[in-house]
């Protein structure tokens, strides 16, 4: 990569401490994050920490093993027999401890990259089996929302850092390697380029509500007519492109006052309603409860989904 590449990296990561006790655990997460990486930035930025930061021409060694997906955007990874592999949305690309390897979207392109670094006796049994090995380092997985949703998870649970919190983000590393090597066994078969769509709309949909957007400018982005869109999506996931918005701010409305001070205005304004009142309508219909309701249940420890 260029040093006079421009820079407008969307970062959002977590280095974790790991306790002696963790570590017994068997499984402990070292770092996770996502970052947008547009076409003409420099790659890796240099916000993480030494040991994670490399020039893609040298590679490097991590002493960890790593997960990362790609959702958008085209890459190159190169493992460490030197030989590369064309990475692409829907590819997930495993790094393992103590193994040479490199990776990095290419200029033109970019890419939105979810990533989670672990160890642990667990996860070394499970390369000693073969059930991963540096030998098949790319995986296909296509575009998944349930796994964009754990990565998701993980990074908020790691930015708590409640008591356990080890524990929960081991578990979801388990679930994301257990689904991603289910998906990959069984790809040949399982997607359409219409689920493959949907998909994307879906992981679209969840990096958007905070942002203006709306499903016919999805539809757009897609390159779908908004029609064919509105109705496969509804087959697909049982609700209108809207209403699924609609249930995902509502769902991040709920951790907001669970978790947050904002008011319900400024909770509001966040999720990109027009008008509070709008907001406190559509919550009271969607969970029989205002929002003042909700957090005040909430903080008495009343609320069970």
């Amino acid at each position: 990569m260029t040093n006079n590449a421009t820079r407008s990296n969307s970062n959002n990561c977590k280095y974790l401490i790991v306790s002696e006790q963790d570590e017994q655990y068997g499984l402990y997460v070292n770092a996770v994050g996502y970052q947008s990486v547009k076409p003409g930035d420099i790659y890796p930025i240099h916000e993480h920490p030494k040991e994670y930061f490399f020039n893609v021409t040298e590679g490097r060694i991590l002493h960890e093993y790593q997960l990362i997906y790609i959702t958008k955007g085209k890459g190159i990874y190169v493992d460490y027999l030197k030989q590369a592999h064309q990475v692409c949305k829907g590819k997930l690309m495993l790094v393992f401890p103590e193994t040479w390897h490199s990776y990095h979207p290419l200029l033109e392109n970019g890419w939105d990259e979810y990533y989670i670094g672990f160890n642990g006796s667990i996860i070394d049994n499970i390369a000693k089996c073969g059930f991963i090995s540096p030998t098949n380092p790319v995986l296909e997985i296509g575009l998944n929302e349930d796994l964009v949703s754990l990565y998701t998870d993980a990074l908020q649970i790691a930015r708590e850092s409640k008591v356990g919190a080890q524990q929960q983000l081991g578990g979801i590393v388990m679930h994301i390697l257990g689904k991603s090597l289910a998906i990959s066994k069984n790809r040949y078969f399982s997607m359409d380029d219409s689920g493959e769509k949907i998909e994307q709309a879906k992981i679209i949909m969840r990096e958007s509500i905070y942002q203006d957007c709306n499903p016919e400018e999805i539809a757009i982005k897609l390159n779908i007519s908004y029609s064919w869109f509105r109705k496969t999506f509804k087959e697909y996931t049982g609700y209108a492109p809207a209403k699924y918005l609609q249930e995902l701010r509502i769902n991040a409305a709920k951790q907001m006052l669970m978790e947050t001070t904002l008011s319900i205005k400024e909770i509001a304004f966040k999720l990109r309603y027009n008008a509070s009142e709008h907001f406190y309508t559509l919550f009271k219909k969607r969970t029989g409860m205002s929002p003042g309701e909700y957090r005040n249940l909430g903080k008495k420890g009343e609320i069970e989904e």
